[in-house]
């Protein structure tokens, strides 16, 4: 019993330094790094249920499960951790906390975004001020891709 004690204080000892380093090339373990890790779980999560539960996925066929598609975005999850990271060298670069603020409001707004769409296919009905907002988005996102 004491082994697995010793082996378990070790193992988290070691995972709370993985991720005090990477929340620390993060920028910091601050309020709005937070507020995007869990709107990103909460969107993952939404979406794995739109599509396991109700399949009404529309990112896949079926509007089911695969397991191509949720690794697709767990990896897209990523990246936006990893343009966080170089936003946040880029502060470090320029002086600033500007350029990593800003890069996580405008992901956290993308993930409010998507998770009001999975609870809409859900059936989760969305107030209508919410639904024109979202609208509004996604048309400037439109306009600004154009």
């Amino acid at each position: 019993m004491e082994n697995i004690t010793t082996v378990k204080v070790s193992v988290l000892g070691i995972a709370g330094v993985i991720g005090s380093i990477i929340a620390n090339a993060l920028g910091g373990w601050d309020m709005a790094l937070r507020v995007l890790v869990s709107f990103m779980a909460a969107d993952y999560i939404t979406g794995l249920i739109v599509a396991g539960v109700f399949k009404r996925s529309q990112k896949t066929e079926s509007g089911g499960l695969e397991s191509k598609t949720g690794f697709t975005g767990l990896c897209k999850k990523g990246m936006i951790l990893g343009i966080v990271f170089i936003a946040a060298q880029l502060d470090l670069l320029s002086g600033t906390e500007m350029i990593r603020d800003a890069v996580i409001i405008g992901y956290i707004v993308n993930e409010a975004v998507s998770i009001i769409e999975n609870a809409g296919l859900m059936g989760v009905p969305i107030p209508p001020a919410i639904v024109k907002a979202v609208e509004l988005l996604k048309n400037k996102e439109g306009a600004d891709n154009d």
